[in-house]
């Protein structure tokens, strides 16, 4: 196996998974306003999502870099909206809320501890099952996901380091990779929420717990 060149799991699987159970529609053709926030790979710069495809945005919005692969959309690349916007109160605002109401969901990710190893027989059974769409609901399927692609990439330079994880418990890459985010994630948003306080808001207690 060779590394991904721009993520580890394809984002059209879960556009398709998506797909499957949300009728198809554009943005545009919605009931009630909606906006989805992703980031311009090139510049670094917020894009709102205003119109087109639906799960299309979202998908832009969901490709956290390094993991999904990114979305090509009117001549961009398109990552994960956290990276420069995680609550977006002053999108909803621009978009004429009198009142607004936001959901903070990273304030208590940083610090849990790291889930227990799981056999690779079971990784690979809980890919298996997430991939094909048959066991969408299982909590952890896509952390599983990366640590059975991570298994799975036979480089003579990766050797050493399989064999260091076993014997050391320290974070794996993928694990690395998905704290660092939570800590980027969790610091912009504390900065845009001080800086553009929503009129309400929500932290629910045990939201990183799964």
């Amino acid at each position: 196996m060779v590394f991904p060149k721009s993520g580890l799991i394809d984002g059209n699987k879960v556009a398709d998974f998506v797909r499957a159970h949300v009728a198809p529609g554009n943005i545009e053709d919605l009931g009630l306003p909606f906006r989805v926030i992703s980031t311009d790979f090139e510049t670094g710069s917020e894009v709102v999502i205003q119109e087109g495809d639906v799960i299309e945005a979202v998908r832009a919005s969901i490709s956290v870099p390094g993991i999904f692969t990114p979305v090509r959309r009117g001549g961009m690349i398109l990552f994960d909206g956290g990276l420069v916007n995680p609550v977006p109160v002053s999108v909803v605002r621009d978009m004429g809320a009198d009142f607004v109401i936001a959901v903070d969901l990273n304030h208590d990710i940083i610090g849990k501890k790291r889930a227990g190893k799981t056999p690779v027989s079971s990784l690979e059974k809980m890919f298996s099952d997430g991939e094909n769409g048959n066991n969408p609901t299982q909590k952890g399927w896509i952390r599983n996901a990366l640590n059975r692609r991570g298994m799975s990439i036979d480089l003579p330079a990766l050797g050493r380091v399989k064999q260091w994880s076993a014997k050391d418990p320290m974070p794996s890459i993928f694990e690395v990779l998905g704290s660092s985010f939570n800590i980027m994630e969790t610091q912009i948003t504390a900065t845009r929420l001080k800086a553009e306080p929503p009129d309400l808001l929500i932290k629910p207690k045990g939201t990183s717990k799964k």
